[in-house]
């Protein structure tokens, strides 16, 4: 892969900083085009987030370890941190769960503090250690792999699959839902009230740029070995 690396970039294998696929874009220069509304919603994720309010201490510890793992975050990394574990928090502490659950998981906010008891039990269990977050990351990454791999087996009184779902959901949502994540993905914001005029595959609007390496995608890979 080619480019220029970006300190805004995610990083590859070996730590160093990636270049970006969608290099110089930001979607924050369209935001006088979104209406008052809508900046206030999206700028409201950017700078120092409200006190936490549902995890306790001990919890807070666990879940963000938990978080920068699942998305390769923390301090090493080059890029600027989005506040995942805050913008969970705050969802939790406000009840605003997804609508919905698993007929054999408890409300989203129990099984949260259960799962989150739970991967501090098993790495007292397994790593003679304290707490999941004490870990260093490579023993962090195998306990959490152990959960992944458990699949629709039962983790500490709960479905490991219903566990491993719920922990990137909430991961996922909140990562995705920051401004800084939409520019690194080459997403080009709110629609509203602006809209978009180009919308056939691969047409890009003024404001947008073309993704520097497409061949990475999952997508575009089948497709490209289906053709062969």
């Amino acid at each position: 892969m080619t480019g220029e690396a970006d300190p805004h970039g995610f990083s590859d294998e070996h730590g160093e900083p990636a270049p970006r696929r969608f290099p110089g874009y930001d979607v924050l220069a369209q935001h006088g085009t979104w209406d008052r509304a809508t900046q206030g919603a999206v700028l409201g994720r950017l700078g120092p987030q409200p006190a936490l309010r549902f995890f306790t201490p001990a919890e807070q510890a666990t879940a963000g370890a938990l978080f920068d793992l699942l998305l390769d975050q923390g301090e090493e990394q080059d890029r600027l941190k989005i506040p995942v574990l805050h913008m969970v928090d705050a969802r939790l502490a406000e009840l605003q769960t997804d609508g919905w659950r698993y007929q054999d998981m408890p409300p989203d906010d129990q099984a949260w503090r259960r799962s989150l008891t739970a991967l501090d039990l098993d790495a007292q269990h397994h790593e003679n250690t304290d707490s999941f977050a004490s870990l260093p990351r490579e023993r962090q990454a195998v306990r959490l792999q152990t959960v992944q791999d458990l699949d629709v087996k039962p983790w500490y009184g709960l479905p490991a699959a219903h566990v491993w779902s719920l922990w990137t959901r909430y991961a996922c949502t909140a990562f995705y839902s920051h401004p800084q994540a939409w520019s690194e993905i080459g997403f080009g914001g709110p629609a509203y009230p602006r809209g978009y005029l180009r919308l056939g595959v691969d047409a890009r609007e003024p404001w947008e740029v073309a993704d520097q390496s497409p061949d990475e995608d999952p997508v575009a890979q089948t497709t490209k070995g289906a053709g062969t």
